[in-house]
């Protein structure tokens, strides 16, 4: 199973059409800035499964009434999952990690840097997937089978077909 990691689209949903098209994931997580597109996303493809998280952007559109962090099952493998500012991940990552562990997750996805990343803190699995709406546009892409996570890499647009 794969899950599409995205975040911080900004408004701009050609990346994110694109990386949803290619990978044809079974779910899509859209860690915030801008929630609405995450929410267009879902509509326009709505056979697949989205977890939406709002971001700090997001605050003044009404989003902030939505939880600012989800943790629970995805394709078999415990998601938590943030924008990450309010775990001030531009300076530590030590917040996010400890809240992610509290809550026996096996991956910990966050966004708001910008900058992707993917690497094991012992037995998790940390994901920001970068931003899929500004600069070099990026996406996280997990690979799960029988609730085992069997690849995890980042992906830019060199990385999807046509």
């Amino acid at each position: 199973m794969k899950i599409l990691v995205l975040s911080d689209s900004h408004s701009s949903l050609v990346f994110m059409r694109k990386a949803i098209r290619s990978v044809k994931p079974d779910a899509v997580v859209h860690l915030g800035d801008h929630y609405d597109d995450a929410v267009a996303m879902s509509e326009e493809f709505s056979n697949t499964v989205f977890h939406v998280t709002p971001g700090n952007c997001d605050r003044n559109f009404g989003f902030d009434a939505h939880p600012e962090v989800l943790c629970y099952d995805v394709c078999g493998v415990r998601l938590f999952m943030t924008h990450g500012h309010i775990q001030s991940v531009k300076g530590s990552l030590h917040r996010l990690i400890n809240e992610a562990r509290e809550k026996n997750a096996r991956i910990a996805l966050y966004g708001h840097t910008h900058n992707a990343d993917c690497h094991w803190e012992d037995d998790l699995l940390v994901m920001n997937p970068g931003s899929c709406g500004m600069g070099h546009r990026t996406a996280g892409l997990i690979e799960v089978e029988g609730g085992r996570i069997t690849n995890c890499r980042i992906i830019d647009e060199l990385d999807l077909e046509g």
